[in-house]
């Protein structure tokens, strides 16, 4: 990283897979994240298994949520992300919560609220999943989510719906 440590963001970002051996896939992306230059690892959570958000008719995911120190801005993070989606195979489609091999998501980005075409900031249902939540209250239980709240509130608001940590 080039900037002084004053420089740097604090990030959250969501993992998830159901195809082609998701932990590995998770796994994988972990080590490729921590490769992009301006990119350092701060925490990284538990895996989680949890059902499907969207058609039924495919398999369970494996999620995560990482936290990272960046200097990069916020549209060139997403970007790198993208890159390491469809170096895993990624193959995006029309269908939203299909099946995937890898799904990267900027999920928080320091204390911004980000409206762009191409990224919304905090990440638009980051409050209601049950597999984004409770993987960053494991890694930063005194988190407030930018216009939305602290963690612990959002958490009570929201059941496990089958989602389970992973051993």
């Amino acid at each position: 990283m080039e900037n002084s440590k004053a420089d740097l963001i604090t990030a959250f970002i969501g993992l998830g897979s159901n195809l082609e051996n998701p932990a590995e896939q998770i796994k994988s992306a972990r080590t490729a994240i921590t490769q992009i230059p301006g990119v350092r690892e701060l925490a990284f959570s538990s895996l989680y298994h949890s059902p499907p958000m969207g058609p039924q008719d495919q398999p369970d995911y494996v999620n995560a949520v990482m936290c990272v120190a960046t200097d990069l801005p916020p549209i060139d993070l997403l970007r790198r992300l993208q890159h390491i989606e469809n170096n895993h195979g990624r193959v995006r489609k029309a269908e939203r919560w299909g099946a995937r091999t890898l799904d990267l998501d900027v999920l928080i980005y320091d204390d911004q609220i980000i409206e762009m075409p191409d990224l919304i900031v905090p990440h638009p249902g980051l409050a209601e999943r049950a597999f984004v939540l409770y993987p960053l209250f494991e890694i930063a239980p005194q988190l407030t989510v930018p216009g939305k709240g602290h963690i612990v509130d959002l958490l009570a608001q929201c059941p496990m719906n089958g989602l389970k940590r992973l051993d």
